[in-house]
């Protein structure tokens, strides 16, 4: 479900360091007096390790969500922490860490609430921006973590999901870090079906192209299959089929952001809302 295309060669060395799950209280490497605990309780002000393996604390710092808005979901009052996702980057041409940390939700929330967060090792570890990138119950880096759009940056790509008995739903934002502060280029909403006559799939995949400056173009493709089951179900047979739905994102100097070329997945995504 999660599979992407893998990026054209010319920045085949950007991928090779993917995202990894350190233990928290685990040293960063070239850092060996600094943790990522140490990372995460920037984040998380009074969090502790707890007696079950996990750590706890209450809530984070305030920040911004990623897609503006108040529509984002609320962190629980007790965060439990079992490690975090991180993820070495560029952004503007120098090294950064990016970490994920999943911290749940609250009670009164149907959407967790997933810290994405930016740091400069250089000398002493400097949080440089946090933003909450959960728009469902659980939240990851989306593989393969981020797309080299130039040799000095990267974009990051994150997903929230959740899944009931015979549907799933995912929530894949791609992001870029500009002076190291993080700025959604796009939400792109999916959703998968498996019933008894038939599974449908709606996976992702990723390309980067041209050499636009300051950042090469985007291209997402949804491909939405079809595959019957051959079951007898009491209703007439699905008939397989597979189209793809491509949409280009590309740098405007004037409006300073990624623009893209089509509406194509906000009209996806209003059609599987009437699936639900």
């Amino acid at each position: 479900m999660f599979a992407c295309l893998l990026l054209p060669c010319l920045w085949a060395a950007a991928l090779a360091q993917a995202v990894s799950f350190p233990e928290l209280n685990s040293a960063i490497p070239g850092h060996q007096d600094v943790t990522y605990f140490d990372l995460a309780k920037m984040i998380v002000p009074d969090l502790k390790p707890g007696d079950d393996g996990f750590y706890t604390g209450g809530a984070p710092i305030e920040m911004r969500d990623i897609l503006g808005g108040n529509d984002g979901g609320s962190p629980p009052e007790t965060v439990n922490l079992p490690n975090a996702a991180v993820l070495a980057m560029k952004a503007g041409g120098k090294d950064r860490l990016a970490m994920l940390l999943d911290l749940g939700q609250s009670q009164d929330s149907a959407e967790g609430f997933a810290v994405l967060a930016v740091y400069d090792l250089t000398d002493k570890p400097k949080l440089l921006d946090a933003v909450n990138v959960g728009t469902d119950r659980s939240t990851y880096f989306r593989d393969p973590g981020k797309l080299p759009i130039s040799a000095d940056d990267d974009a990051l790509l994150t997903m929230s999901t959740h899944f009931n008995s015979n549907q799933g739903y995912v929530g894949t934002i791609l992001i870029l870090v500009r002076n190291d502060r993080f700025e959604a280029i796009d939400q792109i909403n999916t959703f998968d079906e498996n019933v008894c006559a038939y599974r449908r799939t709606q996976d992702l995949s990723f390309q980067t192209h041209g050499d636009d400056k300051p950042y090469a173009a985007i291209k997402v493709t949804v491909t939405d299959a079809t595959k019957p089951s051959g079951e007898s179900c009491g209703e007439p047979a699905s008939k397989a089929a597979s189209h793809d739905i491509s949409i280009t994102y590309r740098w405007d100097d004037a409006k300073s952001r990624y623009v893209r070329n089509s509406d194509a997945f906000e009209k996806l995504s209003a059609e599987n809302e009437k699936r639900f």
